[in-house]
Formats: C-alpha cells, structure tokens, sequence
C-alpha cells in the first residue's frame, strides 16, 4: 500500500492510461479523485470507489472549476496530467480552431491544475506531479504540429516545476511513451492512414513502430506501474526527468 493516505487528481480517468493508472493507485491505497470529459468516467469511478469530477479541460473555467472541486474533498497530494486528445492535419491545413483546443487541454490545462494545487502540496512539505507527455515531447512525427508542439512545452513546463518545487519535497516528472495500445491511438491509424495515402492495416507497422527497436505497443498497465513508482517514495530522488518508455525509438 505505497500510497496510503494520499489523495490522486488524475485527468482523462475513465480510460486508457488514466484509467490504468486510477485502478493501480487505488490498489496501492491511493484516494482517487477522477477527472473526465466523458460521463463514463461515472462508472469507472464508481467501481474504484473514486470520486468522479466531469470537466471539459478545453474550457479554462472549468478547468478551474476543477481544481476547486478538487480541493474542496479535501488535500491533493498527487496530480497526474493525463488527459489528451490528437488531431492529425499537415501543417498549412492545420485549423487555428483544433490547435487552441489541442493547446489548452494538452498544456494550459495541466499548469492551471499545477498551480492550483502546488501551493497546498508546498505547504505541506510533499507532493507529486506526473505528466503523461508522450514520446513527442522529445521527437517529432510530421503532421502533429499541435501534439508535438504542446508536448515540447509540457516537458519545459515539468522542468520548470521540479525546480521551483523541489525544496518543499515535491517531485514534478513526465512520462515520455511511445504508442499506447489506448482508444487515443486507435483512433489515430483512420487518420493517418487518410493524410498519408495509406492502408489503415500498414498504419501501426509502417508509422506506429518503425522507429521502435521492440516492435509492438505499450500496455497502459505498464505506464501504470511506472507511474506509481515515481509517485511513492522509491520514486523520491527523481524530478524534472523526461521518462522515457519509447521501446527503443530515441536510441538510434
């Protein structure tokens, strides 16, 4: 139980990494507060015996609303930035629209979290801030220039945070994945196999794992369990880390 007595905002909590990583911190003793778009996350909450707040993070009110809830159940101790969309669109057909959506949910949504909640984290001398900033925040694949973009300035941001943190006993880490086997991924191999002039079923082999020395998909358990690490105290001496769990692509 390495987190007893600790309460976990987690975004995008009703599937996929979210998911994964509410059902391994409940596990480990966690209070899970969960933070969704989708009113799914209801049941999903329900059966951990979490707390479900439905918010949409591409509005900063309610954003803000989110964090106040939050807080209002009482301390957080761990924030984990998770929730994520993707759009795929060469750059010059890039709609302005997406890009400020993809830009508010994937990077202004976490700093508001963060600075909502550090100040009770500081003043209790502990916390932990994990970003789920995906293999992108260190490369960049063409055709995701809001993704890459926001995931670049989510991994600054972490850095930032661990700094400014680190004398109150808070760590502030990114997880850097590559593929997740998630609904988020799923649903990208229509759009890509569209913008590339592609078949769907050549997407994963030819775009997915190419540049992975292990050629197949991350388990969202497997985030999970890493996630937990750097959330308890074995995880204590790392922070402003870019994480990688990339399956080799970044070593070449």
């Amino acid at each position: 139980m390495e987190l007893q007595g600790k309460t976990a905002l987690i975004t995008g909590g009703a599937s996929g990494i979210g998911k994964a990583i509410a059902e391994v911190f409940t596990r480990e003793g966690a209070r899970v507060l969960l933070a969704d778009l989708a009113a799914s996350g209801a049941q999903t909450a329900q059966a951990l015996g979490a707390m479900f707040l439905q918010a949409d993070l591409s509005d900063p009110e309610q954003v803000t609303q989110l964090a106040h809830k939050a807080l209002e159940a009482g301390p957080v101790n761990i924030l984990v930035n998770n929730a994520g969309l993707q759009r795929v669109h060469p750059l010059e057909a890039f709609p302005l629209e997406t890009w400020n959506r993809m830009l508010q949910v994937l990077l202004t949504a976490p700093f508001q979290l963060t600075q909502a909640l550090l100040p009770g984290m500081k003043a209790r001398r502990w916390g932990r801030i994990l970003n789920l900033a995906s293999i992108h925040a260190l490369v960049a694949s063409p055709n995701k220039a809001a993704y890459v973009a926001a995931k670049h300035g989510l991994l600054g941001l972490t850095k930032t945070v661990a700094l400014e943190a680190a004398e109150y006993g808070i760590t502030c880490n990114a997880i850097c994945p590559a593929y997740v086997r998630t609904a988020l991924v799923e649903s990208q191999i229509a759009d890509q196999a569209r913008t590339l002039g592609i078949p769907e079923a050549e997407v994963i082999e030819q775009v997915m794992l190419a540049p992975a020395a292990l050629k197949r998909l991350i388990e969202p358990q497997e985030v999970a369990e890493f996630a937990l690490f750097l959330a308890s105290e074995r995880g204590s001496a790392i922070t402003g880390s870019a994480q990688t769990m990339d399956l080799g692509w970044t070593a070449r």
